[in-house]
């Protein structure tokens, strides 16, 4: 011991002592003293050495000018490096993506045009605070399965399961925030169909029909919080908040939440014969996805058309419009027409069968904070039943006096009548809440070439916090 002691360099020293104080900061935020046992760990591969952690080091070949090595063995050197080398990187890439940050790149078009399709974001976790894992063995940089390249199959091990707790932030959610979040309605999931949710199929299938016909639906499985699929859309509302919807007009406790820039609602567009080109619609910022030329030569178009008032016989467009677009439409001579499209266009809104609320006219509803007291009733029963049982997994019924274990948050996305957001399966839990995106340091646009405006460059590292 003594001669080991002394073989020990300053060097060695001031690493063990580096490292052991950013150990010991993270126990400070993290709050488990328990994890102080592997202190001496740390320590010992920096100093003493009494682990042999790098014993494959010994077989290393001999270099230029070094004395031959009687142990050396290249082959079992070079594939203990490759081995050391990865698994450093995962567990490095594991702690980093758990604690501090993450990548996220947008799959759909609820938020255009704040953040667009083919948008990646780094999104900080410990903003709003980083939450210790509800299931701490997975694969790092994998939400909930393996690529099939990698032959599929669940990333994660079920056990153990550990209870909701999060790290301190320096920031809460709050009104106008973009947030990344674990979707809630994303617990029980149809492998074959994903899109709408589980509970969305029930409602219109049957739960009977969507958990026995595999054929069409798939296997039913269950995912812990931290395995849902991550969502992005914005914060509309905060726990103690009332929320409303007036005319597609968003008020939080009677006052007008104004629409950001990027917000856009679906229009037809009735021309005066012409069709638009589509230099004219890519000026206008339309993407090729969302041009729909209603056709009145089906029935449903025809029935469409006529219901609205509009003029079967003369082009009618139907795809989002920002308020800047739509004035920019409205000034083009070829259009004759711009309307709105129809709240019954929406379908059912959350509690799905339960409320006439729909998806432009919503509300009002109060938004739970963390140990409000509410009594139960036949009305507000189906608003705030998912959220005790599923969410805090308790049970209360009708008359009874509950309270809120955590905060809630309402999360819409901008582009309005193409998202499907919180009005569809209602409220945010805090346990879900995954963290803030910062900016943008990758944007691609799907619908152009290479050499001629597929990479966004003007969108690079700008904020997204937006």
């Amino acid at each position: 011991m003594k001669d080991r002691l002394k073989n020990i360099s300053r060097k060695q020293w001031i690493k063990a002592a580096v490292w052991g104080v950013l150990y010991v900061l993270f126990l400070v935020w993290h709050g488990n003293w328990w994890w102080l046992l592997l202190l001496p760990l740390i320590v010992d591969a920096f100093t003493t050495k009494f682990i042999p952690w790098t014993w494959w080091k010994r077989y290393k070949p001999a270099g230029k000018d070094e004395p031959e090595n009687p142990k050396a063995n290249k082959i079992l050197y070079t594939i203990c490096s490759w081995i050391d080398a990865i698994v450093f990187a995962l567990v490095a890439v594991y702690f980093i993506n758990l604690y501090l940050f993450q990548n996220y790149q947008i799959p759909s078009s609820s938020l255009e045009k704040s953040l667009r399709v083919g948008d990646f974001l780094f999104v900080s976790k410990a903003s709003y605070g980083a939450r210790v894992p509800n299931t701490p063995f997975s694969f790092p940089l994998v939400q909930h399965t393996f690529p099939q390249v990698l032959g599929g199959g669940k990333s994660y091990i079920d056990k153990p399961q550990w209870k909701y707790r999060r790290l301190k932030g320096w920031d809460r959610p709050t009104k106008g925030d973009i947030v990344v979040f674990n979707f809630p309605a994303g617990d029980t999931v149809c492998l074959k169909q994903q899109n709408p949710d589980y509970y969305t199929l029930c409602h219109y299938y049957g739960k009977s029909v969507v958990e026995n016909r595999k054929d069409i639906f798939g296997e039913v499985v269950w995912r812990p919080v931290d395995r849902r699929e991550n969502y992005v859309k914005r914060c509309v509302g905060e726990p103690g908040d009332t929320l409303q919807i007036i005319n597609n007009q968003l008020y939080v406790n009677g006052e007008l939440l104004e629409d950001k820039p990027g917000v856009q609602y679906n229009y037809y567009v009735q021309t005066t014969g012409g069709v638009l080109s589509n230099s004219t619609l890519d000026k206008l910022g339309v993407s090729k996805d969302d041009r729909r030329l209603v056709s009145a030569t089906t029935q449903i178009g025809l029935q469409e058309l006529s219901s609205l008032g509009l003029d079967p016989t003369l082009p009618v467009y139907h795809f989002p419009l920002t308020q800047e677009m739509k004035t920019a439409l409205e000034k083009n001579p070829h259009v004759s027409k711009v309307m709105i499209e129809p709240e019954w266009r929406g379908g059912d809104v959350y509690p799905l069968g339960k409320t006439t609320w729909t998806r432009d006219n919503y509300g009002p509803l109060y938004i739970p904070r963390k140990g409000d007291k509410i009594v139960l009733t036949e009305e507000n029963y189906p608003l705030y039943s998912r959220v005790i049982n599923a969410y805090e997994h308790q049970t209360a019924q009708i008359g009874e006096e509950y309270e809120f274990g955590m905060d809630y948050y309402w999360m819409m996305g901008d582009n309005r009548h193409n998202s499907a957001d919180s009005r569809y399966w209602g409220f945010v839990p805090e346990d879900h809440i995954v963290g803030r995106p910062v900016f943008i340091w990758l944007s691609i646009e799907k619908d152009k070439p290479w050499f001629k405006g597929h990479i966004r460059w003007n969108r690079l590292f700008h904020s997204a916090e937006r």
